[in-house]
């Protein structure tokens, strides 16, 4: 990890994933443009200081497949899921507009072929995209059912060989319970992949996680909603949860 007061970034290139929630208000379901802007700021702040950016973003402020998935539901699981990542890509336009209104060159790329809005993923691509300083957005997870947008995000930062895998969610990193229920929860500074499956912990989608120890590529799970930590994790000093290979629980 860089140093507090190391000027430049410590990955070249990272790949960020947002969950939906940083696209609404706590509580609230839609987009609420201040918060997207919120950021917005952060990640363009981030991405002046030299590193390549990679978003990956979910998509449970509108929509969630897995709300479908009860019995009694006439929607189809797939069909739920092929729902989810649609609202990816409504995401990833008003990202893509937020950051487009403070100067940031972007492209918006999507699992799901759709032209009109969004360029398709194509690996080779979203790397020519990165190396000319673009904040590239990956929306529509890996455009299969069944898959979360966390192991999407997992799979992209491997193709794209990002140096880390920073998990934006609305906690403070990896608690041993859960924070929201259970106010003596223990934060973990550093955790080794190892520990974070044995202990069942879910802040994050157990195959993510090992999809990134099968690569050894470190994972940094921090709040969005503390300004500036989006900054700080992109340039890889340390906030929130590390986990490694071989740190401790």
């Amino acid at each position: 990890m860089a140093d507090a007061n190391s000027a430049g970034p410590r990955w070249p290139r990272v790949l960020l994933k947002i969950s939906g929630e940083g696209f609404v208000h706590a509580g609230q379901r839609g987009i609420a443009m201040d918060a997207v802007l919120h950021i917005a700021r952060q990640t363009y702040q981030a991405a002046q200081h030299g590193v390549q950016l990679a978003i990956v973003i979910g998509g449970g402020n509108i929509l969630r497949g897995a709300q479908f998935s009860a019995g009694d539901s006439s929607i189809r699981e797939a069909t739920a899921h092929y729902m989810g990542m649609l609202a990816t890509v409504m995401n990833g336009l008003a990202l893509q507009d937020a950051l487009e209104s403070l100067g940031c060159e972007t492209r918006l790329m999507s699992a799901i072929e759709m032209h009109n809005v969004a360029e398709p993923y194509i690996r080779r691509r979203a790397q020519r995209h990165l190396e000319k300083g673009r904040v590239v957005i990956l929306a529509a997870g890996t455009g299969s059912p069944f898959v979360t947008t966390d192991t999407a995000a997992a799979q992209r930062a491997l193709e794209l060989e990002a140096g880390c895998l920073l998990k934006a969610t609305r906690v403070d990193g990896v608690f041993s319970d859960d924070p929201e229920r259970n106010p003596h929860a223990v934060l973990y500074g550093e955790l080794s992949y190892d520990d974070f499956l044995r202990q069942n912990l879910r802040v994050m989608d157990h195959e993510a996680v090992t999809k990134c120890r099968q690569h050894s590529l470190p994972i940094m799970v921090f709040n969005f909603r503390k300004q500036g930590l989006i900054e700080q994790a992109v340039l890889g000093r340390r906030v929130g949860t590390l986990i490694r290979a071989g740190a401790a629980g």
